[in-house]
């Protein structure tokens, strides 16, 4: 079908062919005859040049109101004349949806033919199957649903008033709301509607028909009638509408003792949830006087210890029910949370300290609210919500009770209490069908604080030199030693991704979920998998979450290589995809890999290596000399040549030392490049090298920047020689790194 733009407004029109007054008086004539059903002047008012697309106060137009009047003779007059079939009025709404308003199948039919849409929506999302639904137009609701209407379409609403949570509701939940029965009976039963489509509050049709009642827009005995219904369909108790009350807590505000009856009948009521305002049911009960239904909830197992009941009952002069608490058992001396409890997490600081007031019903050891301002994440099966285990701030995760997903948590779980880089275990606690794992508590993940610190990053990398980035080097190594002691414990993550690891307000990096973990049971690829999984992460890492994670997944190998910024890096990613030993130790020895030293770290271990004394004598047939020769494969190394890449000043007062033994200048040479190295830093801070001292700066960084692949070409060569021994130990990601290592045993001071 052709597409023609028809416009919204008069202003965006032609006018008309006649004007003036007149005219205009004649155009206002025409809307108004043509809702009266006045064929006649309709008709001499077109002869005589009246626009019949003219269109008043909020755009209504001739064709407008001629649908809302069912005038199926105005219509055809006015669209013989050129009257648009697709005009909005500024609400948005069209003549078909009006049309759906009304009822009327015959001009549905006709505006479809005229190139309508069955879903087209007003400005607030309404669609014509909507309305007919809402005002219980039943013939063209089953029309429109044979004209291939969605049934679950949910209101779409301008994004300003979905972030107030309007939108998203759906035919049924207008139903329902409307107390339309009969067409709820026909959505559920003949259409397939979805009892539990929730709306951008996160209400069904449950919420929005108790929300109506309360309202007072629908009689209570039909509100009833439509909850029966909604409930032999399956419809979600667990639900919440506004204030986060749930069914039963609208039901008892409603004082609906019906409703109250029905709503615990059903196996997913919680008689003891609360609201935001960690109001219960039978709070609300006693508060509003309601004495059968105090009774009644009583009965069910309505905890007592839910607010001050006895004091509130007396304050309402209720005797009759204040002697029927205290027959309950209900304390006058309750006292709720003290108000002073401060929480120790600054992000959920708000929540937590709400958690803490509000009542709720303890499952074990564990306090914890199941709405959306508690949920700190999703999962795939119950989410993760914020908790109190034992009075400590936790993170919990739900799951089901036979589930495997939990069993594969736990049992790796335990482990965390021999390290300190897997998250923290509290305990578990379970209740009906529902398992809860209680975690501590941290401030977010890894992709959460690139996310928040990646603008301080941008700007830091715009000031010139590089920095040593100290973040990646301790938040690695803590996810190094975690996957070590699953492996080395005979199990592997397999769901190594940046949202799995934790953060606290220090910095501190833990790693968590192990849902999808498995035993290793001797399969090596398993193993492999985190491997790969892990050299990804370390470049994700390095690049501040500057490369997405899941297009790091994407890549080749070879591509992550070429990705890496420097050669630690990229030779720790090789190592990690590539491992050339036992799989279970791969990440015990990697954690003394040079990536994990300072610049000062690898300085010094370049200077401690020149201090070998076969280096300073040079000795070339010694064994460390002839491990530290390049191979002939070896030639495009960055210090090959390495005596003219040196500040010539610099080489010349070096050279300067050996005036009376010159055939101990300096070489192009391994060995004789860390004989330098050394002798630099013995000499470089004396007064009279000071012109020295400016050309090369910090020799850790000039060194580094002029030769970025000399410390693991080093490292490489000796690493399983005793001359390791020169190698920094690993740190604690955890403690304050020392930048000073062993000399093995070496001397310093002047060679001679």
């Amino acid at each position: 079908m052709e597409s023609k733009s028809h416009p919204n407004t008069p202003q965006e029109r032609c006018p008309p062919a006649s004007s003036g007054g007149a005219a205009m008086e004649d155009n206002h004539r025409l809307i108004t005859a043509s809702g009266n059903g006045d064929v006649e002047t309709v008709q001499q008012l077109l002869e005589r040049g009246a626009d019949v697309n003219f269109q008043k106060e909020w755009g209504w137009t001739p064709l407008h109101n001629a649908v809302q009047s069912c005038r199926e003779d105005i219509v055809h007059i006015l669209l013989r004349h050129g009257a648009d079939p697709l005009l909005k009025k500024h609400n948005g709404a069209t003549p078909f949806i009006l049309a759906g308003i009304v009822g009327d199948v015959n001009l549905l039919r006709l505006f479809l033919s005229k190139g309508s849409e069955v879903d087209e929506c007003d400005s607030n999302g309404f669609t014509a199957f909507m309305e007919a639904a809402a005002y219980g137009k039943i013939d063209a609701l089953r029309f429109l649903h044979e004209s291939g209407a969605d049934v679950n379409l949910s209101r779409k609403t301008k994004e300003d008033q979905k972030k107030l949570g309007k939108g998203g509701a759906t035919a049924l939940m207008d139903a329902a709301e409307e107390g339309q029965v009969e067409v709820l009976r026909i959505l559920l039963d003949e259409m397939g509607a979805d009892v539990n489509a929730r709306d951008n509050m996160g209400r069904n049709a449950l919420i929005h028909a108790l929300q109506s009642c309360r309202d007072g827009k629908v009689k209570p005995n039909t509100v009833e009638t439509i909850i029966r219904l909604l409930l032999d369909r399956g419809a979600d108790v667990r639900v919440r509408g506004e204030g986060k009350k749930t069914p039963l807590i609208l039901a008892v505000e409603m004082k609906e003792l019906g409703l109250v009856q029905m709503l615990l009948k059903q196996e997913h009521t919680e008689i003891n949830d609360t609201d935001r305002e960690g109001k219960t049911a039978l709070l609300f009960a006693v508060q509003l006087g309601l004495e059968e239904m105090t009774r009644l909830l009583c009965s069910h197992g309505a905890s007592l210890d839910c607010g001050d009941l006895v004091m509130i009952a007396k304050r309402n002069y209720n005797s009759r029910l204040t002697r029927f608490l205290l027959g309950e058992g209900a304390r006058e001396d309750f006292r709720p949370p003290t108000e002073d409890w401060e929480p120790q997490s600054s992000r959920w600081g708000v929540a937590l300290k709400q958690l803490h007031r509000i009542y709720r019903d303890m499952i074990g050891k564990l306090k914890i609210f199941i709405i959306e301002e508690y949920k700190i994440a999703g999962t795939s099966e119950g989410g993760v919500y914020l908790g109190l285990y034992d009075g400590r701030e936790a993170a919990v995760k739900r799951f089901r009770k036979d589930s495997e997903q939990a069993q594969r948590e736990l049992s790796c779980l335990p482990l965390s209490r021999g390290t300190s880089c897997l998250v923290t275990f509290y305990e578990t606690e379970s209740q009906k069908d529902c398992l809860y794992v209680c975690l501590a508590l941290y401030e977010g993940t890894l992709q959460e604080h690139f996310a928040k610190n990646r603008g301080d990053e941008a700007a830091g990398k715009e000031g010139g030199e590089k920095e040593e980035d100290e973040f990646a080097r301790n938040a690695l190594l803590s996810i190094f030693k975690a996957l070590q002691q699953l492996h080395l414990s005979g199990y592997t993550h397999q769901d190594l991704h940046p949202q799995n690891i934790l953060i606290d307000s220090k910095n501190a990096v833990r790693l968590a979920d192990f849902d999808k973990s498995t035993k290793w049971a001797g399969d090596p690829q398993k193993i492999k998998t985190d491997l790969q999984a892990l050299g990804r992460l370390v470049l994700y890492v390095v690049e501040k979450g500057g490369i997405p994670f899941e297009k790091l997944e994407a890549l080749e190998n070879e591509k992550v290589f070429e990705h890496s910024p420097d050669e630690e890096t990229r030779d720790l990613i090789r190592r990690l995809f590539c491992p050339e030993e036992n799989l279970q130790t791969i990440l015990s020895n990697l954690q003394g890999h040079p990536f994990f030293w300072s610049w000062e770290s690898r300085y010094r271990t370049l200077r401690d290596v020149g201090n070998e004394s076969d280096i300073k004598l040079r000795k070339t047939k010694s064994v460390i000399l002839q491990i530290l020769k390049p191979r002939t494969s070896e030639h495009s190394l960055s210090f090959a040549m390495w005596t003219s890449k040196i500040d010539q000043t610099v080489m010349t007062k070096m050279n300067e030392f050996y005036k009376n033994r010159r055939n101990y200048y300096y070489r192009d040479t391994v060995g004789d490049l860390l004989r330098f190295i050394r002798n630099l830093g013995e000499h470089i801070n004396e007064e009279k090298n000071k012109d020295m001292k400016l050309k090369i700066g910090d020799p850790s960084w000039y060194f580094q920047k002029m030769f970025p692949d000399l410390v693991v070409y080093v490292y490489t060569k000796l690493q399983d020689t005793e001359y390791n021994k020169h190698f920094p130990k690993t740190q604690d990601p955890h403690k304050p790194q020392c930048d000073g290592s062993s000399d093995g045993g070496q001397a310093r001071g002047p060679e001679c």
